[in-house]
């Protein structure tokens, strides 16, 4: 788009946005008209040179010379005299309080649904909302849950039992286990914001097909440590997560994991920190536990924000996964990128597990993702 027709585009929209751009260059003008003016060049001259520079959005030659006499008499101000008149009635404490009543009724409220409703221009009712008001239009935050106030509760207790034993007490960080299961498909679409493509004028946007339940995907149960990972293991097809599963083929081999990895003091000190699913909660679950004395971090309901898997290693795997044409690549390319992730990167989450308890606490037991910065 060439200067001109850009420019011409702004001048044909009616917003207030535009008006404003429209103004700041009115001011502009004026200003170089007074220096100009002040340089003894004559109202002709500078009138040429704002066509240069401004091409069609340039000052019409008698307004040049209008502003150029009254600078050459003396005139400092840029802005326009006072009108005299009445001021306009649509910016009037009336229809500022309809307009606040419409916003409190209905937050979604749109602007085409505010001038049907109240028939204030477009004009007023954007200055209403953004410089009366102090408004601004944001996007609705999706939560994984509406957590009730008993759910409040549970999850500022659980914060703060945490934090008086892992940032203020006894308890050593590295010492946690942590893991869950996740479905992972071999198609991974990615982000919403990362399939962006460019295209051509006239051309159609491109289009992903969404995944489908049916989908080929693998359950995957993965613990991690401080240290790194212990365990990945992919679940057969159909085959479901029972307790005692759960026991024989996720937390055995990921104790003697550590075990391998720790001769010396084994289990002693491992605490297990999972969320509250079926199998993870089972009678014979927390009697294995106790027979190899690991202590467990319970876990509140709805609550992914505070459990590292959820908030960090799931998330990490899928955003660094190519498509897969089978369960066995994807298998491998899973592990590869559980075991290329840094050390310092999963020491690291576990700081942010403390942190993100900090501010579940200060948020009063809400949902806080808004909050991080």
């Amino acid at each position: 788009m060439t200067s001109t027709a850009f420019h011409k585009n702004i001048h044909s929209q009616s917003t207030p946005l535009f008006r404003k751009i429209e103004k700041m260059q009115n001011l502009n003008q004026r200003a170089y008209i007074q220096t100009r003016v002040r340089l003894g060049i004559t109202a002709t001259r500078i009138h040429q040179e704002l066509v240069s520079a401004y091409g069609a959005s340039a000052l019409q030659y008698r307004t040049v010379a209008k502003w150029a006499q009254r600078f050459h008499s003396g005139r400092e101000e840029l802005e326009d005299d006072p009108r005299c008149g009445r001021p306009a009635s649509a910016v009037s404490d009336a229809n500022i309080q309809i307009i606040s009543d419409l916003i409190k009724e209905d937050p979604y409220v749109t602007y085409n649904e505010i001038e049907a409703t109240t028939s204030i221009s477009r004009g007023s009712i954007f200055n209403i909302l953004h410089d009366v008001l102090r408004l601004r239009k944001v996007a609705s935050r999706y939560v994984p849950h509406n957590l009730s106030d008993n759910h409040r509760e549970m999850r500022v207790n659980y914060c703060l039992e945490n934090l008086s034993i892992y940032r203020d007490g006894p308890g050593r960080l590295y010492d946690i286990l942590t893991g869950d299961e996740v479905f992972i498909y071999q198609r991974n679409l990615g982000r919403k914001q990362n399939n962006s493509s460019w295209i051509g004028e006239g051309e159609s946007a491109r289009t992903i097909v969404r995944q489908s339940r049916f989908d080929a995907k693998t359950l995957f149960c993965i613990f991690f440590r401080s240290s790194g990972p212990v365990l990945v293991h992919p679940v057969k097809s159909r085959q479901s997560i029972d307790n005692d599963y759960y026991i024989k083929n996720c937390l055995t081999p990921a104790f003697e994991a550590i075990i391998e990895d720790r001769p010396k003091s084994g289990l002693k000190g491992i605490c297990l920190l999972h969320d509250n699913a079926r199998p993870h909660v089972h009678q014979n679950v927390d009697n294995f536990l106790t027979a190899n004395r690991i202590k467990l971090i319970k876990h509140p309901p709805y609550s992914p924000d505070l459990a590292p898997c959820d908030f960090w290693l799931f998330d990490l795997i899928k955003r660094n996964l190519d498509d897969q044409p089978d369960e066995e690549s994807l298998v491998r390319a899973v592990r590869m990128i559980v075991e290329s992730v840094p050390v310092q990167e999963y020491k690291k989450t576990f700081d942010k597990w403390i942190e993100r308890m900090e501010l579940c606490v200060q948020n009063k037991g809400d949902y806080f993702e808004h909050l991080i910065k």
